[in-house]
């Protein structure tokens, strides 16, 4: 394995060209590897701490070893504070740097959504954005703050937030709701026009009512009413927070040394492959524990995840803890499926079994009535996944396996029996980032600054992401479904038919005492039990 061995460079003389700004830091180590991500209101005094004398003597165990394995930083800035918020929690999603913990979970920023669509539309939080009729504002780094304007807006506008529907009892009798007139002395119509003066404000159209609000704070001060006239300031300052424009960081404005395209390049020549790996699929294999093993595929087109053709997977035919069997299985489910929808396609194509089925597929898509991209030659018709909605099928140009020649060997076997000779794949043993080939005893070992290995280590990592948060989904819905078994009157057998008909604990709860009991094998008095215990609990 390559090692560097140039000496470590002294960064406080790099300190002096970092401007005093706002915006984010990146530390690397010796292979350039960025290993942490952080943000500052004035860059040149935060990132100067981390190389003071003193430091490394006064740091706690994760920052000293952290300074120890940084080798060099960079930095970017922002327009504000809050920007560098957003930026910063968008570079760790990136780069995933080993020492930072906050936005590793994915967590998102809060947006405010409102579906105009609605008779009487709601503004509501939440932190996705789906591709429907609702329109969004933000995100907004400042939670608090976007709080205390919603709260501002229903005052200032007479607009309603959060639930749903026509405004309740309670709304119509609020006082808060009276601009300029009551809420129950408007109709949907009406209420609709404060709707888009609100919207207009979001927009960043404030300069009104936060002039107006400096005024109050003028004329609280001069009548010496100091705690009016501070509420008033900090109202005016969440105002501005909110909707002042943020830049919107997307993977092709973030600050970043990664070149998918370029990796893939790379990848194909050190694997020496006859083209390039566009379309590239990943299996991992998630065992924490016997109650569920599953696994994922993740498909990364062009260097890129391709979302829509990731794959998740429960291992149905082993028992216990066996990854070699597990990834068998998982990749004889998966080719195994292409091919039988190739064959569906042309039921005609007896040469399957005969020749090798990467070129019976290609003579398949030439009779397919529906293919993919134009740049797919091996597409074959959309399909349902065991878990997404229908997408092209297509061969992959390299398979990648999460571990050494033991899951490979397994991957291999099974691709052999479908036919599937002459398709590319590789083993990524992350102890040593050892590739492993078909036919070759010695593994492969990159440097560890290669963008090929960059790029394998990218998809491993999302890979094993992936089965691990279904791993964790599938173990919370077991937690949530053990309650039944507190539930008196409720063996294994009528569980199982309970959550069989409802398909969760969280639908029965909503459920009638008369749904319940149309279940089989529950009668009226277990149902009402049934009814009683769970809304107990």
């Amino acid at each position: 394995m390559a090692r560097s061995t140039r000496e470590k460079p002294d960064l406080q003389k790099k300190v002096h060209e970092v401007p005093h700004k706002p915006g984010v830091y990146l530390m690397r180590d010796r292979f350039n590897r960025v290993i942490y991500v952080g943000k500052a209101r004035d860059l040149r005094k935060r990132v100067g701490s981390y190389f003071l004398p003193s430091k490394l003597t006064q740091a706690d165990l994760k920052t000293r070893a952290m300074l120890e394995a940084t080798w060099d930083f960079n930095t970017h800035t922002v327009r504000s504070e809050a920007e560098s918020v957003l930026l910063e929690g968008k570079l760790i999603k990136e780069y995933r740097p080993r020492y930072n913990v906050s936005f590793r979970d994915d967590k998102r920023f809060l947006l405010v959504k409102i579906d105009t669509s609605e008779e009487w539309p709601r503004f509501r939080l939440t932190r996705f954005k789906k591709n429907d009729s609702a329109r969004y504002f933000g995100p907004y780094a400042d939670a608090g703050a976007l709080r205390q304007t919603l709260n501002l807006m229903r005052k200032k506008f007479g607009v309603l937030t959060f639930g749903r529907g026509a405004p309740n009892e309670r709304e119509l009798k609020s006082s808060t709701y009276q601009v300029p007139v009551r809420l129950s002395e408007v109709n949907a119509e009406q209420y609709r026009e404060r709707v888009a003066q609100a919207c207009e404000f979001l927009e960043g159209h404030s300069r009104e009512m936060i002039a107006a609000l400096e005024e109050e704070m003028r004329k609280a001060a001069e009548q010496m009413d100091f705690e009016k006239a501070a509420e008033l300031r900090n109202m005016i300052e969440d105002v501005r927070a909110t909707t002042k424009p943020m830049r919107r960081f997307t993977r092709g404005s973030l600050p970043s040394a990664i070149d998918p395209m370029a990796d893939v390049r790379a990848l194909a020549d050190v694997l020496q492959l006859p083209h390039a790996p566009r379309v590239m699929e990943c299996f991992d294999i998630s065992n924490i524990s016997t109650t569920h093993v599953v696994a994922s595929m993740v498909c990364f087109r062009d260097g890129v995840p391709d979302k829509d053709n990731y794959r998740r997977y429960r291992v149905r035919t082993v028992e216990g803890q066996d990854d070699f069997a597990s990834m068998a299985e998982v990749v004889r489910r998966r080719y195994s499926r292409i091919l039988l929808e190739a064959r569906e396609v042309n039921p005609d194509a007896a040469e399957f079994s005969q020749e090798n089925a990467a070129d019976a597929l290609e003579r398949c898509r030439a009779t397919a009535s529906v293919a993919g991209p134009a740049d797919d030659k091996q597409s074959v018709r959309p399909a349902i996944s065991e878990s997404t909605a229908p997408s092209y099928v297509r061969l992959p140009d390299l398979i990648i396996v999460d571990g050494g020649k033991g899951q490979l060997s397994a991957a291999c076997r099974e691709l052999q029996r479908l036919g599937l000779h002459d398709l590319p794949i590789i083993g990524l043993a992350k102890e040593h980032e050892e590739i492993y080939r078909p036919g070759r005893a010695l593994p492969l070992q990159l440097p560890l600054d290669s963008g090929a290995l960059r790029l394998l280590q990218r998809i491993r990592d999302e890979a094993h992401r992936f089965a691990n948060a279904y791993h964790q989904l599938l173990m919370k819905k077991r937690i949530g479904e053990s309650i039944l078994d507190d539930c008196p009157g409720v063996s294994q057998n009528r569980k199982n038919l309970l959550l069989q008909k409802f398909g969760s604990v969280n639908r029965l709860r909503y459920a009638s005492v008369e749904e319940i009991a149309s279940t089989e094998g529950i009668g009226r008095k277990l149902a009402e039990e049934v009814h009683r215990f769970l809304q107990r609990h």
